[in-house]
């Protein structure tokens, strides 16, 4: 018996949401303001999860052909099937919503999204290696939706056009090392002029297959790293004198250089846009004194200083203390640019005496937010504070302290789109004492 649906509005996830027989409907593969037939997988108390089996009747205009013959099946990308100025559009709901009902503080004006390509945009992966008897040999790439299982693909559409079109070859140089079955995972990273492979290994890599890594490397123009346990053991192998992995802000006349296990944003071209209205937004200026808290290696503190402005940027891990210390040397902003290791969620209110006065801040934190930070900050505070966020819930429970206590105005917000054809909803919001 098949279940039909209307599909009212489509979550940044790409999942369709209806409502059948009284009951909330997430339906993968649904399109607002479709009919569709679906199967469930899964029924709850109070909601079912779903797959369209059927478009009946008109498909909406918001539907598209995905572009990659894996979608469905591969897990990296969730919304190749919806428009993409209908997968931001859906984001910037999520966004909306979530500083209105998680809040209470929707912001004065919501900005145009920050978007660039959708295609062949992402610099930096984590794929998957797994030896399959039954497949014939080694599958390299994401996993498959809703499974642990590596997807069997020979190409992904949002990575590099260089780096898809060496799966294929990847996939066989593996599958003839003794040790294919001993290699989980390959971290890769675009810098400008080079591109990084670090491959994890369980034991010793034998010379025989030392021979291939390094044949392949010849053959295709890349460096290979090694990394035998936690990210911190990742060290250049082959070839040694390969160019020095970067990006560039040329808006600021800077060069970041990072290591591959360093976070950097996967999007250079929207980092590019995000950093520039960043500092539009906070508006730093010579003999003003600015914070950057959870800095990492330097992508804003630096771009704020090459506009004349004083930082002291914040950031827990020391390596990437260091690396920002290293940038700011680099680009000749030591002088204005200073960097200092602070665990900021163990002691916040630690970290904002340490800081001291700044005129303006900051913020991008992980996932988990920054409310401690929020909290622990003085009366009055910066006069003006630029959040970036990469949790639309937690930038909201974040504004809902900086507006009902902290007294600010929440002026501005608006969405990133830094993963197309993914859920992940990137966004930035301007704060006003």
């Amino acid at each position: 018996m098949r279940t039909l649906a209307f599909i009212e509005s489509v979550d940044h996830e790409g999942v369709g949401v209806a409502h059948v027989d009284g009951k909330v409907a997430f339906i993968d593969g649904g399109v607002t303001g479709e009919t569709v037939a679906y199967s469930k997988r899964r029924s709850k108390g109070n909601y079912d999860l779903g797959t369209v089996t059927e478009v009946v009747g008109r498909e909406s205009s918001m539907r598209v052909t995905p572009r990659c013959s894996y979608f469905g099946n591969c897990g990296g990308c969730a919304m190749q099937h919806i428009e993409g100025s209908a997968q931001v559009a859906a984001k910037q709901r999520v966004l909306e919503d979530n500083l209105a009902r998680i809040g209470k503080a929707p912001a004065e004006m919501m900005l145009p999204p920050i978007f660039g390509p959708a295609w062949g945009y992402r610099t930096r992966a984590r794929l998957s290696v797994h030896y399959v008897h039954k497949k014939g040999g080694v599958l390299v790439g994401f996993h498959e939706k809703r499974s642990s299982f590596v997807a069997d693909t020979f190409s992904c559409e949002v990575l590099t056009p260089a780096v898809s079109a060496m799966i294929p070859a990847l996939r066989e140089m593996f599958t003839s090392l003794a040790t294919r079955d001993r290699l989980p995972q390959i971290e890769l990273a675009v810098g400008e002029d080079v591109t990084a492979l670090v491959l994890r290994h369980l034991d010793p890599i034998p010379e025989e297959d030392q021979e291939k890594l390094r044949a392949f490397a010849d053959t295709h123009g890349i460096q290979w790293w090694l990394q035998p346990k936690g990210p911190e053991t990742a060290h250049p192998w082959y070839p040694k004198d390969a160019p020095e992995l970067d990006y560039r802000l040329p808006e600021f006349g800077l060069s970041l250089a990072f290591g591959p296990t360093e976070f950097t944003q996967v999007n250079p071209g929207v980092n590019r846009t995000l950093v520039s209205r960043a500092v539009k937004m906070l508006d730093p200026r010579p003999g003003e004194r600015v914070g950057d808290l959870f800095c990492g290696l330097g992508n804003f503190s630096l771009a704020i200083a090459a506009r004349g402005a004083d930082v002291i940027g914040m950031e827990g891990a020391p390596s990437l203390v260091a690396r920002a210390q290293a940038n700011a040397r680099r680009n000749g902003l030591e002088a204005r640019a200073k960097f200092v290791s602070f665990d900021l969620y163990k002691n916040a209110e630690g970290a904002i005496e340490n800081l001291g006065h700044v005129d303006k801040l900051l913020i991008d934190p992980p996932r988990d937010g920054a409310l401690d930070i929020c909290k622990a900050l003085p009366e009055p505070g910066p006069e003006r504070i630029v959040y970036v966020s990469c949790s639309p819930s937690t930038l909201a429970r974040d504004a809902g302290v900086l507006v009902h206590v902290k007294g600010y105005r929440l002026m501005a917000a608006g969405v990133v789109n830094m993963f197309p054809h993914t859920g992940h909803v990137e966004s930035i919001a301007l704060f006003q004492r």
